[in-house]
C-alpha cells in the first residue's frame, strides 16, 4: 500500500511523504501495525465518518460451565442498528457436551457454523418439530418466537450468531429455566396436571451453556409432529454442501430466501485470494453486517458529501457498511481472505460499478471520465464479483 506508515526505531510513525510527523506520546505499536489506514489514511480519505469496525477480541467474554459466549451490539459499534452478533463455543466430550440451553427470542436468529458440528432442534407454532445435524460451512435459522436449542457433538463446536435488531444482546434472551423460575409453583404443576411435588427438582438458576448427554444419533432424536398433517419446519440450510461461484480472484456462495425459503437474513460468504478485491459496488436494499473469518482486508467506504474512510480488518472483527455506500475489500496479506456479509432483507442484491458502466451508453460514461473506447469496452469483460490477484 502506496500510505504505509513510516517506521523510525521500529515503529509506526504516522507519517506519508512531507506530511505528518513523529509521534512521541504513549502509544500502542501493536494496532498500529493493525490498522495502518487509520494511523495514515490514504489521500482520497476525506471527512468524518462513524466508525465502521469492531474487533470481537475487545468485546467481554461469558464463561459458562459447558462454553463461552461473547457479542458485538449496537452498544459496541453504534452504527450498526440492524444486525447484533454473537460469537458462541460449546464444549465437546466423550459423554457430556456443551447446551446453549432450551430458550426464545423476540427477534430472528441467522447463525453460521464456524467449526465442529451440533444438534439444533426447534418447534413451530403449527406443532412441527425440528431436528438436525449441521457441520462447518452450514447455517439455521429460527424465526422469532420460535423455542430452539443447540448443542454440540463429541467433537464440540463454534458458531456465528446474528440478529436483525442492532440492539439485541444475547444476555437478553427468554430461557426455559428462567421462565419455570419465575411461575408460582402451583401454576406450574397445574399446567401439566402433575402435583407439586413433581417439580420439586426444578433448577433453581438459569442454565444457559451447561452440560448434558452426548446427544443420540439423528434418527432416535427425531420427535413426530403433534398433528400428523403438519410438516416439519427446513430451518437449518448444508451451505457446506454446495458450490462457489468461481471469480478471477476469488470465489463466492451466497444464500437468501431464493434458496433458503425461511430466512429474513442474506448472506454471502466471499472468499478473496492475496492481491485480488471484491470489487467496488453498494447495496441498495439493506446495511452490510461483516464477519471476518480468516486473513486480513481493507475496506474504504464512500458516503454522500464526499465523505469517504478507509478502516483494516483481521479475523473476529466486524465491519457495517450502510445502505447504498459505495466500497470495496481488498485482501492485504498473503493468504486467502474469507468474510460474511449479511443483509436484514431475504434478498441479496448488490450494484458492481463495472458493471453499471458498462450497461450504460459507451458516450455517456466517456463524457463523465474522458477513458478511452477500449477502456470502456472492457467494462463489459469484467462482471466478476471477485477481481484482481495476484494470478
Amino acid at each position: 500500500m502506496d500510505n504505509k506508515p513510516a517506521d523510525t526505531d521500529d515503529l509506526p510513525q504516522p507519517i506519508f511523504k512531507a506530511l505528518g510527523g513523529p509521534e512521541w506520546g504513549p502509544r500502542d505499536p501493536v494496532r498500529q501495525r493493525e490498522n495502518p489506514d487509520l494511523l495514515v489514511p490514504p489521500r482520497t480519505d476525506s471527512g468524518t465518518m462513524p466508525n465502521l469496525r469492531f474487533s470481537f477480541a475487545d468485546s467481554h467474554v461469558r464463561l459458562q460451565p459447558g462454553g463461552w459466549t461473547n457479542e458485538v451490539t449496537e452498544r459496541e459499534l453504534p452504527i450498526a442498528t440492524q444486525i447484533s452478533g454473537v460469537q458462541m463455543h460449546l464444549n465437546g466430550g466423550e459423554s457430556m457436551t456443551g447446551v446453549r440451553e432450551l430458550h426464545w427470542h423476540k427477534e430472528n436468529e441467522w447463525s453460521y457454523m464456524i467449526a465442529g458440528t451440533a444438534r439444533i432442534t426447534a418447534v413451530d407454532q403449527y406443532g412441527g418439530s425440528f431436528v438436525d445435524d449441521v457441520n462447518a460451512g452450514d447455517l439455521w435459522f429460527f424465526p422469532a418466537g420460535i423455542p430452539h436449542s443447540i448443542q454440540a457433538h463429541a467433537d464440540g463446536c463454534e458458531f456465528l450468531l446474528a440478529f436483525d435488531d442492532g440492539t439485541f444482546s444475547e444476555n437478553g434472551t427468554l430461557l426455559l429455566s428462567d421462565l419455570l423460575m419465575h411461575m408460582p409453583p402451583e401454576v406450574v404443576a397445574k399446567n401439566f396436571g402433575q402435583p407439586e411435588s413433581a417439580f420439586a427438582n426444578l433448577r433453581k438458576e438459569e442454565l444457559y451453556i451447561f452440560w448434558a448427554p452426548v446427544p443420540p444419533p439423528l434418527q432416535e432424536a427425531l420427535v413426530p409432529a403433534v398433528n400428523l398433517n403438519v410438516e416439519a419446519p427446513q430451518l437449518s440450510f448444508h451451505m457446506s454442501t454446495i458450490d462457489h461461484v468461481a471469480s478471477p480472484a476469488g470465489k463466492v456462495k451466497i444464500v437468501d430466501g431464493r434458496n433458503f425459503p425461511v430466512t429474513t437474513i442474506s448472506a454471502a460468504l466471499v472468499e478473496v485470494e492475496p492481491g485480488g478485491m471484491r470489487e467496488i459496488h453498494w447495496h441498495p436494499n439493506a446495511d452490510e453486517w461483516q464477519y471476518y473469518l480468516g486473513g486480513t482486508a481493507r475496506m474504504t467506504v464512500f458516503a454522500t458529501s464526499s465523505i469517504a474512510r478507509t478502516f483494516d480488518y483481521r479475523a473476529g472483527d466486524v465491519g457495517y457498511v450502510p445502505k447504498a455506500m459505495a466500497h470495496y475489500i481488498e485482501n492485504t496479506g498473503d493468504s486467502p481472505m474469507t468474510f460474511l456479509a449479511l443483509f436484514r432483507s431475504p434478498r441479496y442484491e448488490d450494484v458492481s460499478l463495472t458493471q453499471w458502466l458498462a450497461l450504460t451508453p459507451t458516450g455517456l460514461v466517456k463524457a463523465h471520465l474522458n477513458l478511452s473506447d477500449e477502456v470502456i469496452a472492457s467494462f463489459s469483460k469484467a462482471k466478476q464479483s471477485v477481481v484482481g490477484g495476484n494470478t
